[in-house]
């Protein structure tokens, strides 16, 4: 659980950073790759990932701009990094203002359970890291350049002029 606003940002700034690194590399055409014919396509976890930021957060009480999950998954790739960047600094801009240190440890209710304020933030962080990781995969799929996230992706290792580990 963060115990700081402050702790929780500086997670916050290099995941959201890699999100949006990860969203730059999509292509309007890679937005249709899934896994499965029944599989959430790579567009539909992108956008996820975008609504979920201003869903989580609203239903635990912080409001801010930040479109909304029934809103059709955008076409263009540009969009849907660009409306993540854009909730995302409207997120960073409200949370320091609504939700204070000493309150991180306060219970609420949300999706009818009840967590703590601290743990809210964790789960907001991992679940952004899930989501980007099956991004990565249909990424590949799509034949899209990955970026590393922590640690050198294997275009990356290939820039350095090593070989990637196996």
């Amino acid at each position: 659980m963060y115990t700081t606003i402050a702790e929780f940002l500086a997670d916050w700034e290099y995941e959201s950073g890699t999100t949006i690194k990860t969203f730059h590399e999509l292509t309007d055409g890679s937005l249709a790759q899934r896994v499965t014919p029944s599989g959430r396509s790579l567009g539909k976890i992108a956008w996820h990932i975008v609504a979920t930021v201003g869903e989580m957060m609203q239903a635990a009480g912080i409001r801010f701009d930040a479109p909304v999950d029934d809103k059709a998954v955008p076409s263009s790739a540009s969009e849907i990094e660009s409306s993540y960047k854009r909730a995302n600094e409207s997120f960073i801009a409200a949370l320091p203002a609504q939700w204070h240190d000493e309150n991180l440890s306060d219970e609420i209710e949300m999706y009818g359970q009840k967590f703590t304020k601290g743990n809210v933030l964790v789960m907001l962080v991992k679940h952004q890291i899930h989501h980007r990781a099956q991004l990565t995969v249909l990424m590949r799929q799509a034949g899209l350049r990955v970026p590393g996230a922590y640690g050198p992706s294997q275009e990356e290792w290939a820039l350095f002029g090593a070989e990637a580990a196996e």
